[in-house]
């Protein structure tokens, strides 16, 4: 009994100093999430606020309110802004339909069949991730401009249906490896062809990798700014990217609150679909790399 007294305070210690060591991470976490968020805070905040004290003050409450910064960002361009979202909407779906369909495809093909130099191939697909795109730049464009894409979107959608980004073919066909040959043989034995395998057995069973894939397409292809500077040029092509760089003038006469306010509604598509697919995105990543 007396033993049971005297190790009690020292019990009630450790939960003490446990809690507080809690406390003190999930405050210190607190802390840096504010910090993090504090540019996104005060942009939105700068979408409500007149122009003239956009950079007048670091506080996150405007003075007054106002909206007049999205009626500007929305219509006061050439063409609405509202254009601006369909292109890069078009095209991000678009782009994530070819870049899924193509690198699974691929995948499955490293994975699962068997084909002279198939190791030379996939070593060498893999080199291609350390090459910048700045390199095959100038031959793609004179490439689209000879086949009379460019200023068009086709340059930005069509190159994903041939399975063109190496990072989503590795993740697939580590994915693919983690499956049982033994279904692939139950389904050959039962007279199913490669093709017929690739869409009623692998593509069911690799839900989680496909909708990583589909995430990171299409918030990578909403967000590019690059491509679409290249290829497009009429202002009616643009997307949302392009849209936003239209109010910065190099004169001085940016139009910052309607800059901000359709950066604002630019987060949304993104966010919506990063949370429509946020659970099947963490079981991909968490399971890819531990399939055997």
């Amino acid at each position: 009994m007396t033993d049971v007294t005297a190790a009690a305070p020292a019990i009630g210690g450790r939960r003490r100093r446990k809690l507080s060591h809690s406390v003190l991470i999930h405050a210190v976490l607190i802390l840096a999430s504010l910090v993090m968020l504090y540019p996104i805070l005060w942009m939105i905040s700068g979408s409500f606020r007149p122009q003239d004290e956009i950079f007048g003050s670091t506080s996150l409450i405007p003075s007054s309110v106002s909206l007049g910064a999205y009626v500007r960002g929305w219509s006061g361009l050439q063409v609405s802004f509202g254009q601006f979202f369909w292109n890069s909407l078009v095209i991000s779906v678009l782009a994530t339909i070819g870049n899924v369909f193509g690198c699974s495809l691929a995948a499955f093909a490293f994975a699962r069949l068997s084909f002279t130099g198939r190791n030379f191939w996939f070593a060498l697909m893999l080199g291609t991730l350390m090459l910048p795109y700045h390199v095959t730049l100038i031959p793609q464009y004179i490439l689209f401009l000879d086949l009379g894409w460019v200023n068009t979107i086709l340059p930005l959608i069509v190159p994903k249906y041939l399975a063109t980004d190496a990072f989503f073919i590795f993740l697939m066909v580590q994915f693919f490896r983690g499956i049982p040959r033994e279904l692939d043989e139950a389904a050959m034995m039962d007279g199913c062809s490669p093709w017929r395998i690739y869409r009623k057995i692998m593509l069911p069973l690799s839900l989680p990798v496909l909708a990583t894939a589909a995430i990171f397409s299409f918030i990578w292809t909403w967000d590019d700014f690059f491509g679409p500077l290249i290829y497009l040029n009429d202002i009616g092509t643009y997307t949302v990217q392009l849209g936003l760089r239209s109010f910065v003038d190099s004169t001085g006469q940016s139009d910052w609150s309607a800059l901000f306010a359709m950066s604002n509604l630019s987060l949304v598509p993104v966010f919506l679909f990063f949370l429509f697919f946020q659970r099947l995105l963490i079981e991909g990543i968490a399971t890819t790399g531990l399939k055997r």
